[in-house]
């Protein structure tokens, strides 16, 4: 065969090879003895068919599809090696002529890291406040959560809850069709069509309406957008919502714990600042890691950002179908292609995928590593919460490949704080 490399760039080489007539008819001949053992041609037994004879009945495209099976890889393999190319991942292989078989192959390098001066990277720590405020729109919304609804005799206004008869077509389709459905009007809802609530603002008891209401053009399940359902709905009763008075009886119905709401108040208030400190740690964490990253040099193959994307993916179908809904439902949900996703996704993945690369580096220019009972007290932690299973989840943990993939995410979360403890060094003093 004849190799031919194109270019490198963008961390990958560019070949082109070109098989030889004589490699395509050893092949051949190849995929005649593997496919002749499976073929029952009539008039022959299994396996004795002449090769002419196979080609009639099969197709010459059937022989010579198989060789190219077997012949391309083992071939784009030789070539990756006669070049003296250290491939990163599978090469991505495209025939481009059949007559001489011609092949292009795009083969991902090594992804390279030149880190910057990590070392004089300076982040400040987000100082965490909690307000009066925020304790106070916490007991609210807990007032919310504990509040009764009671049957009131007058017009529909925001905030209320209605039960209603509704009856509803799109395009002379049943859309929605409900007796006795309950419905908070809350200002500017966008379901079940923007516009809705207003519509039942001013109602009274007992009173039909019908209304038509238009799906904005760019809604985001594409197929309602931009079509228009008429409602027809009968207000059956009106309820008002009744707070809770803000006393010691409401503390100790919200937490047990507590006896005044003073102390219910107090709880609260420490219960956000933790919250908040917790969070500022790991947002400033991530500030220090994107700075060492910027400051970096990356180069790396594009097929790592395709990973990432699946990945990024993956993880958001997980969630989904935990749901019970299907790849299709998440898709028209979020009212995009799967390649609108993927396109959407991959600034966060060529991040992701540079934060990765430049992580590995800090820690093997610094050294990190993890010792065999920081693996075994990250399990131990891992397996505290389910005490019936502990010793089944602990053994789980402890094969070889689980092992292995918790110490390589503790090295990642040793190697971040050490970044962490560089970042918080006064300036121009090393830690």
């Amino acid at each position: 065969m004849k190799v031919t490399l194109d270019k490198k760039e963008n961390s990958q080489a560019f070949l082109t090879v070109e098989m030889e007539p004589t490699e395509v008819e050893a092949e051949l001949q190849k995929a005649y003895s593997r496919l002749v053992k499976k073929a029952n041609v009539p008039g022959f037994r299994k396996g004795k068919a002449p090769r002419d004879v196979l080609e009639g009945y099969l197709g010459k495209e059937a022989l010579f599809n198989d060789a190219l099976e077997h012949l391309i890889p083992e071939a784009c393999e030789n070539a990756i090696l006669e070049q003296d190319i250290e491939a990163f991942a599978h090469p991505q292989i495209e025939v481009t002529q059949l007559d001489p078989v011609v092949f292009k192959a795009t083969v991902p390098l090594k992804p390279t890291v030149e880190l910057g001066d990590y070392l004089n990277v300076r982040v400040a720590p987000q100082t965490v406040e909690v307000t009066e405020d925020d304790t106070n729109q916490t007991i609210e919304r807990l007032r919310h959560s504990y509040a009764t609804w009671e049957p009131v005799v007058r017009e529909v206004g925001y905030g209320d809850l209605v039960v209603m008869d509704i009856e509803s077509h799109l395009e002379d389709e049943p859309f929605i069709n409900q007796k006795e459905a309950q419905y908070q009007v809350v200002q500017d809802a966008p379901t079940p069509v923007p516009g809705f609530a207003e519509q039942l603002v001013g109602m009274k008891l007992d009173e039909e309406k019908e209304f038509p209401l238009k799906f904005p053009d760019d809604y985001a399940k594409s197929e309602v957008a931009g079509k228009e359902p008429d409602f027809k709905v009968k207000v059956t009763e009106v309820k008002q919502e009744q707070l809770p008075e803000l006393n010691d009886e409401f503390a100790r119905q919200v937490d047990a714990e507590v006896e005044t709401l003073d102390s219910l108040k107090e709880k609260i208030t420490t219960a956000i600042r933790n919250r908040a400190e917790e969070n500022a740690v790991v947002e400033h964490a991530d500030k220090v890691v994107k700075a060492v990253t910027d400051q970096a040099q990356v180069e790396f193959p594009p097929v790592l950002v395709e990973m990432e994307v699946n990945r990024l993916i993956d993880e958001q179908l997980r969630r989904w179908q935990m749901t019970g809904q299907d790849v299709e439902h998440y898709l028209s949900y979020i009212g995009k292609s799967e390649e609108q996703l993927r396109e959407e996704l991959r600034p966060q993945a060529g991040e992701n995928v540079s934060q990765s690369l430049v992580l590995a580096e800090v820690t093997d220019v610094e050294k990190v590593e993890v010792g065999d009972s920081e693996i075994d007290a990250e399990i131990e932690n891992l397996t505290t919460t389910d005490a019936e299973n502990k010793d089944k989840i602990k053994d789980l943990f402890n094969t070889p490949q689980y092992r292995e993939s918790i110490r390589r995410w503790l090295q990642r979360q040793n190697t971040v704080k050490r970044l962490v403890e560089i970042a918080g060094a006064p300036a121009g003093e090393e830690k």
